[in-house]
C-alpha cells in the first residue's frame, strides 16, 4: 500500500530520533544512559535505591538498577486507588554476542576474542560486518571499583566468512556456525594468548584513560558500527541493529515525556535480560517493578487496601516488536494474521499465555488506537511453530494487572541488521501517549 507523503514526512522526524537513539546505545548500559539523559532534560529527578524517596503530585522521577534497567514515573494528580497505574514495559537488551571474562587468545599468531551467544541471534548475520565492542568495564578505584562505559567507534573486530571454495554447500544448506569454534572474532596479531590478552586490556585502558592494571573485568557486547538508515523508494522503512527492542523503549519514553500533569500515575519500565528469560535482579522476573510500586505507595501514604484497588484499576502495555509478514516466506505465517509494515501497532495473542493479551485487554488497546486515530493489527503465531514470549505474562502475573502485548511489525527479528516501518514508530508513540493521558 502506498505511503502518504505528508504522513511520512511527519513520521520521519520521530524515526530519525529513534535511529539516533539506537546509534548512541550499542549496549544495554548505553541504552539506559541515553534514556536517563532524555529524562533529565525533561525535568525527571534521579532516585537512588539505598536512599529515602519523597514524592509530590506531578513529580517526575526515575531509578536505575545495576546500570542496565531503568524505571521512570510521573506521580498522578488524582488518588492512586481511583486511577491506578498506567504502565508500559519494554526491554533494553538485544540478542547478540558477549565477550568472555578472559576473552583474548592467539591461534597461529592471529589474535582472537572468545564470545558467548546472548539470547537467540541470527548468527550468520554477524559475519563480514564492521563489528566493534561496547559496554561497561569495572575499573579499580582505591579499595573499591567503579563502572565505566566504553564504546569503540571504529571497527576493531570481525567475523570473516569461510570462502565458498571450502564450504561449497553454504548456498544450499545455509551457514552453520559452531558456537564454540565458529564465533571467535579476529582483532589483530599476537605471538601467544598472554600477549593477546595484554593487547585487549591495554586498548580498553587507553579508551578509558586508566592504567591496564586497573582493568578488573567487563560486560562487553559486540555491535555493528553501521549507523541506522532509511531505505525504500520513499524512504518509508528504517534499518538498524537492536530495533528489537530499543524501538519500543524509545516509543515508551517519548510517550511518557508528553504529559506534564497526568491524573493517573504513569510508569515506563525498561528491563534488562528479557532475551535470556528475565530471571535476574534487573529482569522483569526480579523485584524491581514491585519494589518501585511499593515505594510509590509508601511515599504517597497509600494503604495496602488502596494499593490493591490501584492495581485493580491499572493497565499494563507490554511493548515488544512483532513479526512482520515476509512475502518471500508466506508459508511461515498464520493465515488471516499477516502483520504488515507501516499498517499500525500489532496486538499479539497466544492461547498458551506466551503473550498476556486476552479479549478484554485487546479491546482496551483497540479503544486507545481509535482515540489516537492510528490503525491496529492482530497477530497469532502458526500453531505448529514455537512462539516467543515477552515480559507481559511475567509482570501481569506478578502484579495481577490487566495486560496486553503489542509491538510494531519488523523484518529480520534478531538479525544484527533489522528493518521496520517509519509510520509504525509514529503510530506507537501516539497510542502510548493516549494510554498515559487516559
Amino acid at each position: 500500500m502506498p505511503v502518504e507523503t505528508n504522513s511520512l514526512i511527519h513520521a520521519k522526524v520521530q524515526a530519525q530520533d529513534l535511529l539516533n537513539f539506537i546509534d548512541a546505545s550499542p549496549s544495554p548500559w548505553h541504552a539506559v544512559d541515553s534514556v536517563a539523559k532524555l529524562l533529565k532534560e525533561n525535568g525527571f529527578k534521579p532516585l537512588i535505591e539505598n536512599q529515602p524517596w519523597q514524592f509530590k503530585k506531578s513529580g517526575r522521577y526515575y531509578v536505575v538498577r545495576d546500570g542496565a534497567s531503568i524505571i521512570a514515573f510521573v506521580i498522578g494528580n488524582q488518588a492512586l486507588a481511583e486511577t491506578g497505574f498506567r504502565i508500559v514495559g519494554a526491554h533494553t537488551d538485544s540478542p547478540g554476542l558477549r565477550l568472555k571474562p578472559k576473552a583474548a587468545f592467539s591461534s597461529q599468531g592471529i589474535a582472537q576474542l572468545g564470545v558467548e551467544v546472548y539470547g537467540g541471534p541470527i548468527l550468520a548475520t554477524f559475519t563480514d560486518r564492521d563489528l566493534s565492542l561496547a559496554g561497561r568495564v569495572m575499573v579499580r578505584d582505591g579499595n573499591s571499583h567503579v563502572a565505566r562505559h566504553v564504546q569503540f567507534s571504529s571497527s576493531v573486530v570481525r567475523l570473516p566468512n569461510l570462502a565458498i571454495h571450502m564450504n561449497r554447500e553454504v548456498n544450499d544448506k545455509g551457514l552453520v556456525l559452531n558456537k564454540q569454534t565458529g564465533l571467535p572474532l579476529i582483532f589483530g596479531f599476537a605471538a601467544d594468548s598472554a600477549e593477546a590478552q595484554t593487547q585487549l586490556t591495554s586498548v580498553l585502558a587507553e579508551q578509558l584513560k586508566v592504567e591496564p592494571a586497573d582493568i578488573m573485568t567487563w560486560d562487553l557486547s559486540v555491535y555493528d558500527t553501521q549507523k541506522g538508515s532509511f531505505w525504500g523508494l520513499n524512504e518509508e522503512f528504517i534499518a538498524n541493529s537492536q530495533l528489537d527492542n530499543l524501538a519500543s523503549c524509545h516509543a515508551a519514553i517519548s510517550a511518557l515525556l508528553s504529559d506534564k500533569k497526568p491524573d493517573s500515575t504513569n510508569i515506563c519500565a525498561l528491563f534488562d535480560h528479557e532475551e535470556v528469560g528475565s530471571e535476574s535482579a534487573t529482569g522483569a522476573s526480579g523485584s524491581f517493578m514491585n519494589d518501585v510500586i511499593t515505594r510509590i505507595c509508601a511515599s504517597t501514604n497509600t494503604s495496602t487496601e488502596d494499593r490493591l484497588r490501584a492495581l485493580a484499576n491499572s493497565f499494563f502495555v507490554s511493548a515488544d516488536m512483532a513479526h512482520a509478514f515476509h512475502p518471500n516466506h508466506a508459508s511461515s505465517y498464520e493465515p488471516c494474521h499477516h502483520a504488515l509494515v507501516n499498517q499500525g501497532p500489532v496486538i499479539k495473542t497466544n492461547a498458551n499465555q506466551r503473550y498476556s493479551t486476552n479479549a478484554d485487554t485487546a479491546a482496551r488497546f483497540i479503544q486507545l488506537c481509535k482515540r489516537a486515530e492510528v490503525p491496529y493489527q492482530q497477530y497469532a503465531h502458526r500453531t505448529d511453530l514455537g512462539c516467543g514470549s515477552t515480559i507481559g505474562p511475567i509482570l501481569a502475573a506478578q502484579l495481577g494487572v490487566a495486560s496486553v502485548d503489542v509491538g510494531n511489525p519488523m523484518w529480520a527479528m534478531h538479525s544484527i541488521r533489522e528493518s521496520a516501518g517509519v509510520l509504525d514508530h509514529s503510530y506507537m508513540i501516539a497510542v502510548l501517549k493516549a494510554l498515559f493521558n487516559s
